[in-house]
């Protein structure tokens, strides 16, 4: 019984994880031979502060709509936030400048942003954004539940990619998309 138990193929739990394969050898020492320019950005002067200029100015654009509520504007912050987010951060791969010959073309932004090293101070600060707004709307539509399930979904659509998965290793540079399929070779 047990030699038939060991001899099985475990069933895959989910269709929505993808896990990336490991990057060749010519691929890393590309990645290391110039710098990131796409990615490097984050650590520079004002790149926190526009976070919070962005939403700023989405919360003042949705409370100037005419017969907006307050709940229905900062639920609306916190879904535009959060949307583009997820598009610069998850969802576009690549770097659309051509110099490095295609040593990032299979990672997103947010593989690329320190080497993929977790727990930075910037990536920590790309973290801490996202639930401090879920936080700050959640409190401003007093705590209505339509608004908490949708400001709740919208915030973990943005976190739960960020989040380094672990199981007997550490799955690095694992996936975890709805809206994508697998990475096309190129």
């Amino acid at each position: 019984m047990q030699q038939s138990k060991q001899g099985r193929r475990r069933r895959s739990s989910s269709v929505i994880i993808y896990k990336e394969p490991p990057e060749p050898p010519e691929q890393i020492v590309d990645q290391s031979a110039l710098p990131n320019v796409n990615a490097s950005w984050v650590n520079g002067k004002g790149a926190w502060v526009i976070h919070f200029v962005l939403i700023a100015l989405l919360k003042l654009v949705f409370d100037s709509l005419p017969g907006m509520t307050q709940e229905t504007s900062w639920t609306l912050t916190n879904i535009s936030y959060m949307t583009g987010s997820y598009l610069m951060f998850h969802y576009v791969q690549g770097v659309p400048f051509d110099f490095n010959a295609g040593a990032y073309d299979n990672l997103n932004m947010w593989e690329q942003i320190d080497n993929g090293d977790q727990y930075t101070p910037a990536k920590k600060f790309l973290l801490f954004v996202p639930i401090a707004l879920f936080l700050l709307s959640t409190h401003y539509t007093h705590y209505d539940l339509t608004y908490f399930t949708i400001n709740c979904l919208a915030v973990g659509a943005v976190v739960i990619p960020k989040l380094p998965f672990r199981g007997p290793v550490l799955s690095h540079r694992m996936r975890v998309s709805i809206f994508s399929g697998p990475p096309e070779n190129r």
